[in-house]
């Protein structure tokens, strides 16, 4: 039985790793700290877990330094401090924020705006369909953004294949609120802002999600690329819906190019490809990746949309599954329950 803990648990995406790893057959979550709930069942802090016997303990490093795996949750300021102290201890460490998920410090440094404090550890970059080797051997993975995860698992046939013009690529993200994390309590997030309407955020290049898209963007291309990503929030709790546009670099069909992403992703059982559009509640409460695409003739232009949970393949589902890989489990253990319906 794997032994699991999880620091900062009360934070985005520490229920929805507490509600997926109790129906994991082969972990066991032996402490969840929290500074807030730190004394409380887990249940005052997500009411759905009420069947869940577990209380938060101190959010203190002792509390999991006997655990295999520890999944950092409490943001990017404390996992830097976190992860070293948790390597040594010989966990393996899954951070669900943005600290590894860079080649480089200088990186984080320019799309967070502050130091990192633990430039010298690398992490692997969890996007298993594209890091799976490097996945299987590592001690500390950047479990990417949900923005992130949708748009690389959309473009990544089309780059790596070489099918579209590097410099054209424009994507298109939607997300529900939960996408913001429990801390946002601004006046966007009350229920009157929210309901009946929809917006952009952080556009022109200033999406923090945009470094990573464009860093394995770049890998999969062996060239720089840079995409132009506009965000937009809309009234629903969870999913992400990504439209990503870019232009042929030779004339083609729709069924040439789906042809392609099907072999691309043949092997893969959380991505399903497929003439049909996908839609976000298509993914709800799952671990799937949803996509779908076409061309258009007259402009020698793709389409490529993909759909997933943020708080799933977007979050706790997709840290599950590298937590599977890294301990040599079957990586689609305790993760296969089907979406929500309707």
């Amino acid at each position: 039985m794997i032994k699991v803990g999880i620091m900062g648990a009360s934070g985005y995406g520490g229920g929805e790793l507490l509600r997926w790893l109790q129906l994991h057959p082969e972990a066991e979550v032996l402490a969840a700290t929290s500074k807030t709930y730190a004394g409380q069942p887990v249940s005052h802090a997500f009411g759905g877990l009420v069947p869940l016997p577990l209380v938060f303990a101190e959010d203190d490093i002792g509390a999991v330094q006997g655990c295999d795996v520890v999944f950092l949750a409490g943001g990017d300021s404390a996992s830097m401090c976190l992860a070293e102290p948790l390597l040594e201890a010989g966990c393996k460490v899954i951070d669900l924020g943005a600290s590894f998920r860079f080649t480089s410090a200088s990186e984080y440094e320019q799309w967070y705006g502050e130091p990192h404090r633990s430039p010298h550890l690398k992490g692997v970059y969890g996007l298993p369909e594209l890091h799976r080797t490097e996945i299987t051997d590592a001690k500390l993975i950047g479990n990417p953004g949900c923005y992130a995860t949708a748009a690389l698992l959309a473009l990544a046939p089309c780059v790596k294949g070489g099918l579209v013009k590097n410099d054209s690529i424009v994507i298109d993200g939607i997300s529900g609120v939960s996408g913001a994390g429990r801390s946002k309590f601004g006046l966007d997030y009350h229920f009157a802002e929210m309901n009946e309407n929809a917006w952009a955020y952080r556009i022109a290049g200033t999406h923090r999600h945009t470094g990573e898209i464009e860093q394995e963007l770049s890998s999969l291309a062996s060239a720089a690329i840079r995409v132009s990503f506009t965000p937009h929030i809309v009234p629903m709790t969870r999913g992400v819906l990504v439209t990503c546009y870019a232009t042929l670099a030779a004339a083609m069909t729709t069924q040439d190019v789906l042809q392609i992403y099907q072999g691309f992703y043949n092997h893969e059982f959380f991505i399903h490809v497929s003439e049909a559009l996908p839609r976000t509640k298509h993914t709800c409460g799952s671990n799937m990746c949803n996509i779908g695409l076409g061309v258009d003739e007259r402009t020698n232009r793709v389409t490529v949309l993909a759909a997933l949970d943020n708080l799933g393949k977007g979050m706790a589902g997709q840290a599950i599954q590298n937590m599977n890989i890294m301990i040599g489990l079957d990586e689609t253990t305790g993760l296969k329950a089907v979406p929500l319906w309707p």
